[in-house]
């Protein structure tokens, strides 16, 4: 009994180190932000058009500007195949 306990720790010892050690999501500054009441500055950036942007601000009394991350030559957009 004393060998299974110890297999079971062992596992789920292995478990949550392969969890932690795994990275996050990378972040990407898109070139728009949504901004206003809320939100706070820069803001949502995870627009790539103007047009995305605009639609996720309709009806919420929000706007869209220009990201000043990506604004200022800061580019970390994201590769796609």
């Amino acid at each position: 009994m004393r060998n299974v306990m110890l297999a079971i720790l062992a596992l789920s010892a292995a478990t949550v180190a392969s969890v932690a050690g795994s990275s996050p999501a990378a972040a990407y500054d898109y070139p728009y932000c949504l901004q206003g009441r809320g939100i706070g500055v820069p803001g949502e950036c995870a627009y790539a058009t103007y047009e995305q942007c605009l639609a996720s601000a309709s009806g919420r009394a929000l706007y869209c500007n220009v990201n000043p991350r990506a604004a200022f030559g800061q580019h970390r957009f994201p590769v796609h195949p």
